[in-house]
């Protein structure tokens, strides 16, 4: 590890932000974009912009690092105006992730990641460890893909290179405008695991631009709901908008039974996990099986040398291998302890094992949830909201 994973040892990396009454008006439109916006977005959290589609999210967003120009209002990160700075400078120490990554196609990952530091004079050495750290903090091996080039990765590593960029020169703000809209639904939630471990581990000042207001329910430390003009509905912690939508715009736009919706709230890490045999890839297949057998299990979790899942094995499979084989894709798998229990049960959807790998930090493997687990927590907590529901009625 380089000196950037030992700078905060709070934890947190990011910094305030604050918006006063910033206002956006285009020549020829008789109503602003953006209306007096008026938001304070604290250090080392999340903060999603969610809102019917031309509501001024984006223009909200992009006014922070000055990609559009506010016409009135102050924007401020760490007590100082983004307008004090030169646009260059200001947008160096800014990360920003869009959809679908936006990589350069003729660099390589690593010339991709490395460009804004490259900018900001970082010698090669310091360039190439970053690069390499920051890789591995996104799930992706260094010796692997660092010279591979953006149209020799699928969708979702794009996806992950993008992130890694923005992140490249340890900012304290990240700037993400619909980052994963471009991928399928299980990237898309694998994504968005891989964001909150970055997240747990970094701290770093996020906002983030979503149509999707479940996606705005499980990333987000806060939820800012805005409508026409960027005017704020509601801005509260997801669990409060939930319980209390403060009127009937916000009621409709988070959508009928936002009481079910509360249980997208629960996490993975409410329930208790299950040990489950796990193997090394080219350890010996009999020794391996004897463990699994022991333990009355028909399959086995796959590890490479840190620990990090590549996939279920049955036990049929290692009987007719001698050492336990390299598993044939080389993603990651698995949900990350803070992904939701909806998001367990649609992992468990794709497997045949009813039961979804957790993992933690880095990847690393924690144990299995099973389906009755998840089912019971669930419904545990759904019979809770009912009451509450009732209590309060």
């Amino acid at each position: 590890m380089n000196d950037h994973s030992q700078q905060h040892p709070d934890g947190v990396s990011g910094v305030d932000l604050e918006l006063k009454d910033v206002t956006k008006k285009y020549a020829g439109q008789q109503t602003p974009a953006v209306d007096g916006l008026s938001l304070h977005i604290p250090a080392g959290e999340i903060v999603m912009f969610v809102g019917p589609s031309g509501c001024g999210k984006t223009t909200s967003l992009k006014m922070i690092n000055r990609l559009i120009e506010p016409t009135s209002g102050t924007i401020t990160i760490d007590g100082e105006d983004v307008r004090s700075q030169k646009v260059d400078d200001l947008r160096r120490h800014i990360g920003y992730v869009i959809q679908g990554g936006s990589l350069f196609p003729h660099m390589t990952v690593a010339q991709n990641i490395a460009l804004v530091p490259g900018l900001l004079g970082w010698d090669k050495k310091k360039a190439d460890e970053r690069v390499d750290e920051l890789l591995d903090l996104v799930s992706l091996d260094a010796g692997r893909y660092r010279d591979r080039y953006p149209r020799e990765l699928s969708g979702g590593q794009q996806q992950r290179v993008g992130v890694a960029r923005g992140l490249a020169a340890d900012p304290p703000v990240v700037l993400m405008d619909e980052p994963f809209g471009a991928v399928d639904p299980i990237t898309r939630q694998r994504l968005q695991d891989e964001l909150m471990s970055i997240q747990s581990e970094l701290g770093k000042t996020i906002v983030c631009v979503t149509h999707d207001i479940d996606e705005a329910i499980k990333l987000g430390d806060r939820i800012c709901i805005l409508q026409e003009g960027a005017r704020v509905a509601q801005y509260d912690t997801p669990a409060n908008i939930l319980a209390a939508p403060a009127d009937e715009f916000v009621e409709d736009f988070v959508g009928a039974g936002s009481s079910l919706k509360q249980l997208t709230l629960a996490r993975v890490s409410d329930v208790e996990l299950s040990p489950w045999t796990t193997v090394t890839v080219g350890e010996s297949s009999r020794d391996a099986l004897a463990r699994a057998e022991q333990a009355g299990h028909s399959s086995v979790v796959v590890l490479d040398s840190r620990k990090r899942p590549r996939g279920w094995t049955w036990l049929r499979d290692l009987r007719a291998a001698e050492t336990v084989p390299e598993p044939r894709t080389d993603e990651i798998l698995g949900v990350d302890r803070r992904a939701t229990l909806n998001d367990a049960l649609d992992d468990m959807l794709t497997s045949s094992h009813g039961a979804a790998i957790v993992t933690g930090r880095r990847d690393e493997f924690l144990g299995v949830v099973d389906f009755a687990t998840v089912t019971q927590q669930i419904q545990d907590a759904g019979e809770a909201a009912e009451r509450e529901a009732a209590g309060t009625a």
